[in-house]
């Protein structure tokens, strides 16, 4: 009981980070109506712009976010301008292709640039455990839950109570009417893309103390972003933070009672299931729902 009850702190802990990412993706797709499959090279860049700031100038994972935050926002501007923008009246399967090139191609420079070594970072808290009821909490694991769920609470409450929120969610739920209005759409897009690159970022730093960095990670958090939208239910907040906390703990219990080999194959057995027994998801309204869920 023991051992089950740590296996699941630990996985619903990683469950948050896996949230955090797996919002950013809705997000995109919701207001952009771009299913992005490159969104976790940029997890992966988060991360190595932390490993190197903290191996080039001794800078604190955590405080690294003061970099981090910005520079991957405007990542996500420039993307949204160079990538998107150009192919946004194309069609879907062009965007996937769009975005699937890009991931090919972040993955291949990484390689180039860093080679295929695993970049870790080493603080003082990198290995801290709290003990709680004889249960270990990894420190690292614990400090990422509370800043997923601080940033996600963060974009809940700019979608409902700000301008900038309204105007995404009024794009959301019919972009051409809000053309209509008189909304500089195609500027809410840079915003909406920057806000959703910002948190794939930032995801990485939370996840450098006690995870490495290696150009194929983003292809890892794609998958699992992906799922997770899924089962949580595409558009919706609430399912991709639910979806992202369960699919950590089913991920850990997989990797501890059958095997660490199996445990993708355990998450896309669940996928499949969902997909044929509720294909809108557990929070979609419907299946090809495309709401930014905040209900």
């Amino acid at each position: 009981m023991e051992l089950l009850i740590q296996t699941l702190v630990a996985g619903t802990l990683l469950g948050g980070v896996y949230a955090l990412v797996s919002v950013g993706l809705n997000l995109l797709f919701g207001v952009v109506r771009v299913i992005n499959f490159a969104h976790g090279e940029f997890v992966m860049i988060g991360m190595y712009i932390t490993f190197w700031l903290w191996a080039g100038l001794g800078m604190d994972p955590y405080v690294s976010l003061l970099v981090v935050a910005p520079a991957m926002f405007l990542l996500g501007v420039l993307f949204q301008r160079g990538i998107i923008q150009p192919i946004q009246s194309t069609s879907a399967n062009m965007k996937i292709f769009a975005t699937v090139g890009i991931s090919i191609i972040v993955q291949n420079l990484a390689l180039y640039l860093w080679g295929g070594r695993h970049r870790s970072v080493s603080t003082e808290y990198s290995t801290s455990v709290l003990t709680v009821g004889g249960i270990n909490i990894s420190v690292g694991r614990l400090v990422a839950f509370i800043g997923a769920l601080v940033m996600v609470a963060a974009l809940f409450y700019v979608m409902n109570r700000t301008m900038t929120g309204k105007v995404l969610r009024a794009i959301a739920e019919d972009g051409p009417t809000a053309v209509l209005l008189g909304v500089p759409v195609k500027k809410f897009y840079f915003v909406a893309t920057g806000i959703s690159v910002m948190l794939a970022g930032v995801a990485g730093v939370l996840l450098m103390p006690f995870t490495s960095a290696s150009p194929t990670f983003g292809m890892h958090m794609t998958l699992i972003a992906f799922i997770v939208v899924v089962i949580g239910g595409m558009g919706s907040m609430v399912g991709s933070l639910v979806g992202g906390v369960l699919l950590g703990a089913i991920e850990t219990l997989a990797g501890t009672y059958i095997s660490p080999s199996l445990q993708q194959a355990v998450l896309f057995a669940l996928f499949i299931v969902v997909v044929l027994v509720r294909p809108q998801g557990l929070f979609g309204k419907g299946a090809g729902t495309e709401e930014v869920g905040l209900k």
